[in-house]
């Protein structure tokens, strides 16, 4: 069977984004408590915490490629069961550019979670 395709949802803004495709794992907090996350072998990482977890640090850039896809895992992280979001997000022709734009305002709305 022809693999499932992904449809976009018409906005680029980050917290819209980040509702349709990350929370049904992270949760609407973020935290790690979505839907599906019970059924994955590794639980989704508490992103309210990435810049605790790195000494007070929120590497944009890092956070942007582990979203697209390009940040190798870390060893004995296992699978990758997070979807690589860079290329579904430049699946249309016409709005390549539209990807990265997309994986950026993703990064920059789970940089506003990061817990004070």
């Amino acid at each position: 069977q022809p693999p499932e395709t992904t449809h976009l949802i018409d906005s680029i803004q980050g917290p819209a984004l980040y509702t349709a495709y990350c929370a049904v794992c992270h949760g609407k907090d973020g935290k790690g408590g979505g839907p599906m996350a019970k059924s994955l072998k590794v639980a989704p990482p508490d992103l309210t915490r990435i810049a605790m977890r790195h000494g007070g640090r929120f590497s944009i850039a890092r956070i942007q490629r582990i979203i697209s896809g390009e940040e190798p895992l870390p060893p004995g992280h296992g699978t990758r069961e997070m979807p690589v979001w860079g290329p579904i997000f430049s699946q249309i022709a016409w709005d390549q550019d539209l990807g990265r734009v997309r994986v950026n305002n993703v990064a920059r709305y789970i940089e506003g979670m990061q817990t004070k």
